[in-house]
């Protein structure tokens, strides 16, 4: 009986020992990159979705979006408004600008659930409604998702504008 309790004893300390060992030895490479490519990591924002603001003409104005490979934007979450001291001296809250959105894509989204999406590129026509003042800014809304299953939170820019 001793023998067996003898022998069970040696059988854990080995076993534990080995154990300890394993967990000292250094790792292989590749199985970290194996781990890190098994999850995906979010790109910045900046990276996500880049824009540009340009001008089309006076009082017109066309963003684009060029979005990251497997990202993309809602639609519904898009907003614009102007911002600052107006020529026309309304108060300086944000006034609602005209814009219009090109078709895009249904899908069911893991978040929103039905929802139309945007990949690739996105061109977005605003129109302003007032000639904006020496302050004035244009207040662009806007979120995105990654494919995978990371969701951005929604995005507030500002784009000063020229008299």
């Amino acid at each position: 009986m001793i023998l067996k309790r003898l022998s069970l004893i040696v059988l854990l300390f080995a076993l534990f020992s080995n154990l300890a060992l394993a967990q000292l030895l250094p790792r292989p490479a590749s199985s970290l990159a194996t781990q890190s490519q098994s999850t995906p990591q979010p790109l910045s924002l900046e990276q996500a979705f880049p824009f540009y603001v340009s001008e089309v003409s006076p009082g017109r104005l066309r963003i684009d979006w060029i979005l990251a490979d497997g990202h993309y934007l809602y639609q519904h979450a898009f907003k614009f408004s102007m911002t600052g001291p107006l020529k026309s001296d309304q108060d300086a809250a944000a006034v609602p600008v005209n814009f219009t959105l090109p078709a895009g894509l249904t899908k069911t989204d893991q978040f929103f659930g039905d929802i139309v999406a945007y990949y690739g590129k996105v061109s977005v026509e605003i129109s302003l409604t007032t000639v904006p003042g020496p302050d004035s800014a244009l207040i662009i809304e806007y979120q995105g998702c990654a494919d995978w299953g990371f969701c951005y939170p929604p995005q507030r820019a500002e784009h000063r504008l020229v008299p």
